[in-house]
Parts: C-alpha cells; sequence; structure tokens
C-alpha cells in the first residue's frame, strides 16, 4: 500500500487528474443545487483537493507537480477572456469614462479599506503590507505584495478568499443593491473578486462576463500602482 502510495505522489498526472475530477465534482454540486450561490465549482473544488490530500497525506509540493499544469492553463485562460469583450465593444464607448473613474476609484477603496482595517485591529506591518494588493488577481497580488514587502504566500490565500466571498455573495449583494444593468455588475464582480467572480458573471450573462473579465484586468493594472501609494500615505 505504501508503494503505491509513494507512486501516487510521485507522478504529476495526480495532481491533474485531482484537481479536474474535483472541479466535475463542484460542477455536480451546482447541478444538484439547481445553481444555489454556495455551490461554487471552484469552492467545491479546493475542499475536495484538500480533503484528498489530507487523506492520502500528501505534500502541497507532491500535488503542486501536476497542479501547476492545471495552473500554466490560467494564462491562456484569462487571454480569451477578451473573446467575449470584444463581442461586447459595441458598449466600451459610452461606458469609457465612467470605467475610467470607477474603477480606479474602487481599486483605491479596496486598497485603503484593507491596510486601515489591519491597521485598527493591531495587526503587524507585514499583514498590512501583504493584505493592501488582495483585489488584484493572484499573480500580481504575489508580485506586488513581495515587492512592497509583504508576504506572497498569505496574499494568494487572501486573494482567493475575496475571489470566492465575492463569487458567493456579490450577485446577491448586487441584486439587494437593485443594481440590475448587466454591465455595472459585471465591473463590480471583476473590481473585488477578480478571475473567480468573472467565472460566476459569465455563468450569468455574456454581457456581464464580458465586462467584469475587463474589470479585473482594470483593477489589476490600478492595484499595482495604488498600492505603493497608499502604503506610502498611511505611513
Amino acid at each position: 500500500m505504501n508503494d503505491v502510495l509513494d507512486h501516487v505522489r510521485s507522478t504529476p498526472l495526480f495532481g491533474v487528474f485531482v484537481t479536474l475530477a474535483a472541479y466535475k465534482v463542484g460542477l455536480e454540486v451546482k447541478r444538484l443545487s439547481r445553481n444555489h450561490p454556495l455551490a461554487q465549482p471552484v469552492l467545491i473544488a479546493i475542499l475536495v483537493v484538500g480533503a484528498v490530500m489530507g487523506a492520502l497525506d500528501i505534500s502541497y509540493d507532491d500535488y503542486l507537480r501536476g497542479g501547476s499544469i492545471i495552473a500554466f492553463f490560467l494564462g491562456p485562460a484569462t487571454v480569451a477572456l477578451a473573446v467575449p469583450l470584444h463581442r461586447q465593444a459595441h458598449h466600451l464607448r459610452e461606458l469609457a469614462l465612467p470605467m475610467l473613474v470607477a474603477i480606479p476609484v474602487g481599486a483605491f477603496v479596496s486598497v485603503a479599506s484593507g491596510v486601515l482595517v489591519v491597521r485598527a485591529l493591531g495587526g503587524s506591518h507585514e499583514l498590512t503590507l501583504t493584505i493592501a494588493a488582495k483585489s488584484a488577481t493572484t499573480p500580481i497580488a504575489i508580485s506586488v505584495t513581495e515587492h512592497v514587502g509583504g508576504n506572497g504566500s498569505l496574499v494568494a490565500v487572501f486573494t482567493i478568499i475575496a475571489g470566492m466571498l465575492g463569487a458567493v455573495l456579490g450577485p446577491t449583494v448586487l441584486n439587494l443593491l437593485r443594481i440590475h444593468d448587466r454591465r455595472a455588475r459585471g465591473l463590480a464582480l471583476g473590481a473585488v473578486s477578480h478571475g473567480i467572480g468573472t467565472s460566476r458573471a459569465l455563468h450569468e450573462d455574456p454581457t456581464e462576463g464580458a465586462f467584469s473579465g475587463l474589470s479585473m484586468g482594470l483593477t489589476a493594472l490600478a492595484t499595482s500602482v495604488l498600492v505603493p501609494l497608499v502604503i506610502h500615505l498611511v505611513g
């Protein structure tokens, strides 16, 4: 039995198989729950992968041998978000000015609120530097955080949590606020929950998904500029 487990740990196919199988489980849970907000495939997949790794006593490094293959395709998948955006290009002109104002302001509020909340609760200086970029996409959040002296591994956790909360609660909050314009909803989801929220937006509506993808990219750009500035302003 130990020999079998050692072989499983050593093959990159384990990470690939477990990741794909876990996401398939997430899709089935979502279908069976009739698209319940908590039944997000990514959230279910994270729980399933964690449970399998714990049950088989497999380390993250062993899992990553195959998991990194899946992660490689995140780049092309992100670029592919330009396709639905191109199909909605006729909406961009009328919203160009509002987006140029709203996205930087939203990014500033996200960065500043995270920093100020950590400081108000007595968090360490490193934690303050770490949480600032939580609303950017994970690769950019890690890069920006390490540049300003924060913990890159920890900000990845914060980023995933922000994405999951946005995907689960975002549409409900927008409904309560009576925001029904698909373009505005997409911009909001992409700004606060990046790729995970964008996947939820694409499921809701093509226009919403397209604007979420645009917002995700622009928010990441704005965050990379604003994080050092905000940290400098708050000392």
